[in-house]
């Protein structure tokens, strides 16, 4: 194995076939984070049952270097917000996340983590975990199968193998302008404070769109007599 930039395609075969295997060393840093992920362990509704059947021995996750899912978050790099996210969580779920080794990467898996789901107009559920972390990638389903799950897996190990290890393209722990920790928000009488993190989510500005301004405020309904 050596670190060479670029060489030929077709010597780089070549040698292949010779048992001589040329690569980067950007390529192999990256092929071997994006095979060594350790998710973090915890769950938050059924969406997690989906997520531990996708650990057994009918889909297993370990064949693609995602089975040792870590009871710590300082020794997890990969957080799967798996469920619902009521608005007492959050606070707990942002401080696991501050608390994760670096680089570290978010999957928001279902409906409820990705907008909050059947659940969106409730007075108690987040509308969406990328209003305080940053989300990598999103599984959309309610619940979303174990199969789903392995297919975001997957895909997020190509993003890590397309990371550079400077300049742009680079992952958030290797650029110095993204922070390493967000803010915690707190719970308090009339709910999360502050609403949303404003450098990670903005409320949308088309004006025909459904009022949401990130509050807790549940949009009124029109009754009928």
């Amino acid at each position: 194995m050596t670190t060479m930039g670029t060489t030929d395609e077709s010597l780089r075969q070549d040698l292949a076939r010779r048992g001589v295997h040329v690569t980067s060393l950007e390529s192999l840093y990256n092929w071997g984070r994006a095979h060594s992920l350790w998710p973090l362990q915890f769950g938050l509704a059924c969406c997690a049952i989906e997520m531990i059947a996708a650990t057994m021995a009918r889909h297993d996750l370990a064949r693609f270097g995602a089975e040792v899912f870590r009871p710590s978050p300082r020794q997890a790099d990969l957080m799967i917000v798996a469920g619902t996210v009521t608005k007492k969580m959050a606070p707990m779920v942002v401080r696991l996340y501050n608390q994760m080794a670096n680089p570290k990467y978010v999957i928001a898996m279902g409906a409820c983590a990705i907008s909050g789901g059947p659940f969106r107009e409730g007075y108690n559920v987040l509308r969406g975990i990328d209003r305080y972390l940053p989300v990598d990638l999103y599984i959309p389903g309610c619940p979303p199968r174990p199969e789903a799950l392995l297919h975001g897996v997957i895909r997020l190990q190509e993003l890590i193998r397309g990371e550079k290890l400077s300049g742009p393209g680079r992952s958030r722990a290797a650029d110095p302008a993204v922070p390493g920790e967000y803010p915690i928000p707190n719970y308090g009488p009339a709910g999360l404070r502050p609403p949303f993190n404003p450098d990670l989510w903005q409320p949308p500005s088309d004006p025909d769109a459904a009022p949401d301004d990130g509050s807790d405020a549940v949009t009124p309904r029109e009754t009928t007599a």
